[in-house]
Order: structure tokens, then C-alpha cells, then sequence
């Protein structure tokens, strides 16, 4: 038996250079192919990103200046009202004064705002998804003087605060930056 494995070894040279150069063939072969395929599949998921138009509309720049005491403005945002109030000091002492125990869902007035006067919030009741009244002068704000959703009688208060009705959670406050004393940015 001796006699019939030496010719083998020497067909191939050197013990073990043909498992070596295989490897190498294998090795080489493999990265060529997971580069192809990372090649062919990379379109695929580039297309999965938001498009331009898209990204541009994911922050909201709003100018405060024209927004006098007690008033408040809508802006879209991500295809979702945004309601922007500029609050008396009379509305900052009511938000602040009421007790976390009334609250369903509990949250200091401060933890919601950047700056006493300004409130930003999502105009969305969070019942149903209804847009509650309350930015006009005209409209009815509820019991406690912040915003009414008549469809199923949820009342907040002035820091969007959920107080009375079937809505479970507070209106939710985006992210939002001051980029100048009369200029948010939100998103």
C-alpha cells in the first residue's frame, strides 16, 4: 500500500499545496461572489430610503413673531396638524397650578414645553385621530380653556393635556428646536 500513495503525492507536488491552492480558489471565489451580490442587491435597498421630497418635508420651520398672546396657529407637519400656542401668563399659571393627581395621564406643564409661553403639540386627539377645535378665537376650548374634540367630548387643557373624556393619552409633542427667539423648527 506504501507503494500505490507515493506516486499520488508526488501528481500533486508538495504535501498539502493542492488543499492550499484549492482554499485560495474558494476564498477568491467566494468574496468575488458576495460582492456581486452586494452589487446587484444595493439598488434594491437604496430604493427602500425616502426620497428627496419626502426628507424636505420632515421638519416644519415656523415664525413666531406674528403670533401675539392667546393666539395659536396650525402648520403641517408630516401630514399632521401641528398646533402652535402662544400662551397668556394666565394659561402658563392655570397648566401649572393643576395637580398631577387630576391628570389621566400625568405631566408637568414644564416637561411639555421649551418656554413657559410657547406650546407646540400634535393636533390629533388621541381617541380617534380627530382634529379638536380651539385655535380660533371662535371655536369652543372645552372646560378647561385648551382644545375640544366634539366627536367624542375629549377636553385638554392649555398644555394639551388630556382632562376629561374618552382620548387616553395627552396631545403628543413633537420634537421641535428653537433656531432663533422667533423661530422654531419642528422635526
Amino acid at each position: 500500500m506504501a507503494e500505490t500513495m507515493a506516486p499520488a503525492k508526488a501528481a500533486h507536488g508538495a504535501e498539502g499545496s493542492g488543499e492550499t491552492r484549492r482554499d485560495f480558489l474558494m476564498l477568491t471565489t467566494g468574496a468575488f461572489a458576495a460582492v456581486g451580490v452586494g452589487v446587484v442587491v444595493w439598488p434594491f435597498i437604496h430604493s427602500m430610503n425616502p426620497a428627496r421630497d419626502v426628507l424636505a418635508l420632515s421638519s416644519t420651520e415656523v415664525d413666531l413673531a406674528p403670533i401675539a398672546a392667546g393666539q395659536a396657529v396650525t402648520v403641517m407637519w408630516r401630514g399632521k396638524p401641528v398646533f402652535v400656542r402662544n400662551r397668556t401668563a394666565e394659561e402658563v399659571q392655570a397648566a401649572r397650578a393643576t395637580p398631577l393627581s387630576e391628570l389621566k395621564d400625568p405631566a408637568p406643564d414644564q416637561g411639555r414645553v421649551q418656554r413657559d409661553q410657547w406650546l407646540v403639540v400634535v393636533g390629533v386627539c388621541t381617541h380617534l385621530g380627530c382634529v379638536p377645535l380651539g385655535q380660533k378665537s371662535s371655536d369652543p376650548r372645552g372646560d378647561y380653556n385648551g382644545w375640544f374634540c366634539p366627536c367624542h367630548g375629549s377636553h385638554y387643557d392649555t398644555s394639551g393635556r388630556i382632562r376629561k373624556g374618552p382620548a387616553p393619552t395627552n396631545l403628543a409633542v413633537p420634537e421641535y428646536s428653537f433656531t432663533s427667539p422667533t423661530q422654531i423648527r419642528i422635526g
